[in-house]
């Protein structure tokens, strides 16, 4: 079909037209479903407190750039003041409706967030006992850190945040600065360029050992050597004061635009302290590591900078799901780093990021991971969050005690593990489902796996802890599939571990029933014969997972 010429302007007319009544559309749905959601039996009203309070459960903050115009409107409403449909959507704005709209239908990543919270802080309160380790003392100011301070926050990729403990405490980056400073040198060039100077091996010794690869490089950018060669590579022909400032900047948008700080006394420490590092520097200068026409002195110092900026959990843990993300920070929507450059980040923090016990730590926790000798440690779960905790005490390979506790209790509740989902029989919990979400998932699974006759995908179910007995949203289980498809081995072997052929959908209807209506003689036929030969109540029931 031949459609006239329309005119550009006209185009571009019709188009701001119909976003502005999509935006419209978004503001209505979401004013409309938050004073729903928002009244009760008790009260059709809807004040401002109750809607900022429902915002925070879901873990959008009043300090999210997102929702800092709205937050503000709201402080500026009278204590008593209600609210309408109208009245909320004159608040909201196109972005504020979206994000709202996306919490409150449950399509944030972690739709029950005050449950995932609640699990986060009980796993907190699980480590806070751990009191074994002690605070890094080759750089005196670190050795002077309270070793009883403890933190953790997390963001997740939609920008739901929380966080807990000694929260508000700054500590310096140490060596978790290694993947951000690995991921802006590789955004600056590519990854040819950087693993021209640097390798991607574990190199199985400590962080600070004075050893090089094969081929005279640094094993990986997650130990010294590596870090002082990726910083290296940052804007080499700028000023030490620029580089510096880029790479601070970067910080800042990474964390949402949380500016970072600066510890001096820390850079001071460590730079006095730093016998090791320069000869590092050295060793790889001799074996031609370096590129041409490097600045050995400013290159330590640019790394001892890096090393020394300052930040909290809070801001840690948007930074971790930002890489989460892809290199998009939650909160600002804004990309800081490129995507590829972040795969590889990632891929490097799961087999280097945890100095020489990286390997264990793959291996039980299963989540890319870097930490520092501050004891700092950042968590990234691709795709879901990031999580930061800060607890001084270390252990023999320079790990936070409690921080490295807290991940393998995470991933002992949570199915974070990269390779989770390939053991049947974990009772782990997949927080971007809701349960509801979880049980409707598991009986769909089964009564599709039984109407098709897949014994296979039955016993895979079943051996993961699936409940036989649980019935989908018509209260059809798996036994009322398969007898009504004919499925007369997947009927017997259902009846075998404990189906209730007495279990009736939401219709009246037994198995039986439904294999009598369709014409199923042989399913008739072994249930009708099951019927008679014993009552249904001398049969064992399966218990609920």
């Amino acid at each position: 079909m031949h459609l006239p010429a329309c005119p550009a302007a006209l185009l571009e007319s019709k188009y701001m037209v119909t976003l502005k009544s999509i935006a419209a559309d978004s503001k209505g749905f979401a004013a409309k479903n938050l004073i729903n959601s928002l009244k009760s039996e008790h009260t059709q009203a809807v004040s401002n407190a109750m809607l900022i309070r429902a915002l925070e459960e879901m873990g959008l903050q009043r300090d999210d750039p997102r929702l800092s115009s709205l937050f503000e409107k709201l402080d500026k409403m009278p204590g008593s003041g209600t609210l309408d449909e109208d009245g909320l959507r004159s608040l909201l704005g196109e972005v504020e409706a979206s994000l709202v709209g996306r919490a409150l239908s449950g399509s944030l990543i972690i739709p029950a967030f005050e449950e995932f919270r609640d699990q986060l802080n009980s796993i907190f309160e699980t480590c806070r006992g751990e009191s074994s380790g002690s605070v890094a003392s080759y750089i005196p100011q670190l050795a002077r850190v309270d070793p009883e301070k403890f933190a953790m926050a997390v963001c997740t990729i939609d920008g739901q945040r929380h966080s807990i403990g000694d929260d508000q405490d700054r500590f310096c980056v140490q060596s978790t600065c290694k993947p951000v400073n690995y991921a802006i040198a590789h955004g600056l060039s590519n990854a040819d360029s950087i693993h021209n100077h640097v390798g991607r091996e574990p190199s199985g010794r400590s962080f600070n050992e004075l050893t090089l690869n094969p081929a005279g490089l640094p094993h990986n950018p997650m130990i010294n050597a590596g870090a002082i060669m990726a910083s290296s590579l940052i804007k080499p022909r700028e000023s030490l004061a620029d580089r510096f400032d880029f790479v601070m900047s970067t910080w800042r948008d990474l964390g949402g635009g949380v500016e970072p700080g600066f510890d001096n006394t820390v850079f001071l420490s460590e730079k006095a302290t730093a016998d090791r590092n320069f000869a590092l520097a050295y060793f790889m200068r001799e074996n031609g590591a370096f590129p041409p026409n490097t600045d050995l002195m400013e290159t330590l110092d640019f790394y001892f900078q890096c090393c020394s900026i300052s930040i909290d959990v809070r801001h840690m843990a948007t930074i971790a799901a930002t890489l989460a993300n892809g290199g998009v920070c939650p909160t600002t929507n804004q990309r800081v780093l490129d995507a590829e450059a972040v795969r590889n980040c990632l891929s490097l923090m799961y087999s280097c990021g945890m100095y020489d016990y990286s390997g264990e730590f793959a291996f039980t926790v299963g989540i890319p991971a870097k930490s520092g000798v501050s004891g700092a440690l950042m968590l990234v779960i691709p795709g879901v969050c990031g999580i930061a905790i800060w607890s001084p005490r270390l252990d023999r390979c320079g790990n936070s005690v409690r921080g490295v506790r807290f991940a393998q209790e995470l991933s002992k509740r949570y199915s974070f593990h990269s390779y989770a989902t390939m053991v049947p029989g974990q009772e782990l919990i997949d927080p971007t489902k809701s349960q509801a979400e979880r049980v409707a998932e598991v009986a769909s699974s089964l009564c599709s796996a039984a109407s098709v006759g897949d014994l296979g995908e039955l016993r895979r179910l079943v051996a993961s802890g699936a409940d036989i007995l649980q019935a989908d949203y018509d209260g059809r289980t798996a036994l009322h599939l398969a007898a009504s498809e004919g499925r007369v081995g997947v009927v017997r072997f259902l009846l075998s571990i404990g189906a209730d052929a007495e279990q009736k959908d939401r219709w009246g209807n037994t198995a039986l029933a439904d294999a009598e209506r369709e014409g199923m003689g042989d399913a008739v036929q072994l249930l009708s014969n099951l019927k008679t030969a014993e009552p249904m109540k001398s049969r064992p029931r399966r218990k609920a997972a």
